[in-house]
């Protein structure tokens, strides 16, 4: 059904069948497909790390490098992410179809980035600096669900596409 006329009956289609023919073309969408739970087992870790030093005042260093890879994993997601958003609907970032999600994506790059910047200015105290990392992680949390939502919500629709194919 085209968008106009799934937006007439009130459901939006997530992706034209041009825009998914583009996604399940691209190399972005496997790049996506790895890094996502790469990233997420990072979170689980660092998350784990961040609490014991803020129960037990213990691994700062553990926790602390566990923040910066995830960081940087974070980094990477969005590039590709970037790269896949083009190839897919083509603009870099806040297609209609994944604007929120950037949104709250960007949310999370500032609060990751505001981290790293309290490991460089001074009078930051590592308790600060967790709490930064904890809101982070929390909308990260967030973010993901969006994304979980979304990748539900394209096979739901590959699902109807196929049924609507077969009539």
């Amino acid at each position: 059904m085209p968008r106009r006329a799934a937006q007439q009956c009130g459901t939006t289609r997530l992706y034209t069948p041009d825009q998914r023919r583009r996604r399940d073309e691209s190399m972005w969408t496997l790049v996506q497909g790895l890094l996502a739970p790469l990233q997420f087992a990072i979170f689980i870790v660092s998350l784990v790390l961040v609490v014991r030093y803020l129960q037990t005042g213990e691994g700062y260093w553990a926790a602390t490098l566990s923040i910066i890879a995830k960081t940087i994993a974070l980094y990477v997601i969005m590039v590709t992410g970037s790269l896949w958003e083009h190839a897919v609907f083509g603009r870099y970032l806040f297609a209609p179809a994944f604007f929120w999600e950037d949104v709250v994506s960007m949310a999370v790059i500032a609060l990751h980035t505001a981290y790293l910047a309290s490991l460089l200015l001074p009078g930051v105290t590592p308790h600060t600096q967790m709490a930064i990392a904890l809101a982070a992680y929390g909308l990260y949390a967030v973010n993901a669900a969006q994304y979980v939502f979304k990748l539900r919500q394209a096979r739901l629709e590959a699902g109807s596409a196929s049924v609507e194919a077969a009539r």
